[in-house]
């Protein structure tokens, strides 16, 4: 039978109907363990009963009027993630929210707010190679994965790519046509690979000296992930720009593009709009989750958790190294082909993906159980040992 859905995922293997905490029950009736989250999405687990009951009452309230009118509770949230980003810097700036429906949304409004910034003939973005910042035209060309770019050239002009915590490169491409840099705290989709203290206050440093912005994609690493409110805290800088989506409603869409009230400033009324973005149904959400993060200290969760699964995966002996913050992180693998291991997994009942060829990305829910984590460690042994080493499957 043909599928009446475009074929821009491979076929599904395993229908997922119901899910509960870290939890999920496929179309069978078979339980799996849920560590990827959706792609680092329900960060407080599957049909948590906060944002479930935040939905349902909103939904009977005011689903929409468009931002032509106020609502709330768009406000609340953007007043939490104003106090958040500042977190330990009471005196930074203040930032202001544009509300979207994703994180390449979140993107390309960051992408035209430098444009705006920056002014007419100053509006290259200068990126990382390995980085993703989105599936749009403009947020692919910002993607540092040039093998992403080719069939669907010619993209926008304005992007310019350097390696991955180079500082020397970064400052060689500041030329006088560049707006702003925009980098991941943790390349996530680029393989899990986290940036370091040196390098970000580097890059901050240069921007500041040159008058560009710094503009930081949390899309994945936001909202407690790392073990800190938002990636770049680890580092101890304050972006002019943040976007941030994924957690931010724990499976309900919504994205957003903040910035320090000096730089929001450059838009005026027309510059950019969205008619979903900042909906009440979908900030209403985005209210729960915050204040249910904050109650469960949700950074102090992912610090504890992430330690617990490092010390369970780092003595396997297929492990060669396990490489992020938090409860973002790449397991890479020793002679082991990451598909099949992800693929044998998903069998067994544990959910993963393959980051890249030879690691295994983990994102489980922040307040997932020592007990679940327990649980997919040994899961995750037993995979190993079952697919054996690839030179093995060769032969």
């Amino acid at each position: 039978m043909t599928s009446p859905l475009m074929p821009t995922y491979p076929v599904p293997s395993v229908r997922f109907v119901r899910g509960a905490g870290a939890e999920l029950w496929d179309d069978q009736g078979n339980r799996h363990l849920d560590f990827l989250s959706g792609l680092a999405v329900t960060s407080l687990g599957h049909a948590h009963p906060a944002v479930a009951d935040a939905l349902a009452q909103q939904a009977q309230t005011l689903l929409h009027v468009s931002n032509l009118f106020g609502t709330e509770p768009g406000d609340d949230v953007a007043r939490a993630l104003d106090t958040l980003l500042r977190h330990g810097n009471a005196d930074a700036s203040g930032y202001q929210t544009f509300f979207c429906n994703s994180g390449a949304e979140a993107n390309e409004a960051a992408i035209k707010l430098a444009r705006k910034f920056g002014g007419r003939g100053r509006h290259t973005v200068v990126s990382a190679f390995a980085s993703f910042h989105g599936r749009t035209l403009t947020t692919l060309h910002a993607t540092g994965q040039p093998q992403k770019w080719e069939a669907f050239q010619p993209l926008p002009d304005g992007f310019r790519h350097v390696p991955w915590a180079d500082l020397g490169e970064l400052e060689s491409a500041l030329d006088a046509t560049v707006a702003a840099v925009l980098l991941e705290p943790v390349q996530g989709e680029g393989g899990v690979n986290p940036a370091t203290v040196d390098y970000f206050q580097g890059v901050e440093a240069l921007c500041a000296e040159r008058g560009i912005l710094f503009m930081v994609d949390e899309v994945q690493t936001g909202l407690g992930r790392t073990g800190e409110w938002f990636g770049f805290q680890h580092f101890g800088v304050q972006p002019d720009v943040v976007t941030m989506a994924k957690a931010l409603g724990n499976g309900v869409p919504i994205g957003a593009c903040v910035a320090k009230a000096e730089v929001a400033a450059a838009f005026e009324p027309g510059d950019h709009a969205t008619t979903y973005g900042g909906q009440p149904l979908a900030t209403a959400a985005a209210r729960a989750v915050l204040a249910e993060m904050q109650r469960i200290d949700a950074p102090r969760l992912a610090t504890s958790a992430g330690a617990q699964l490092r010390a369970g995966l780092e003595p396997l002996d297929a492990v060669g190294a396990i490489r992020g913050l938090g409860l973002l992180l790449g397991v890479e693998l020793i002679d082991r082909d990451a598909k099949a291991v992800a693929s044998r997994l998903l069998a067994d009942g544990l959910v993963v993906n393959a980051v890249t060829p030879t690691a295994l990305r983990l994102a489980p829910p922040l307040n997932v159980t020592d007990a679940e984590i327990d649980e997919a460690v040994a899961m995750i042994s037993a995979a190993l040992d079952a697919v054996g080493s690839s030179e093995a499957a060769e032969a």
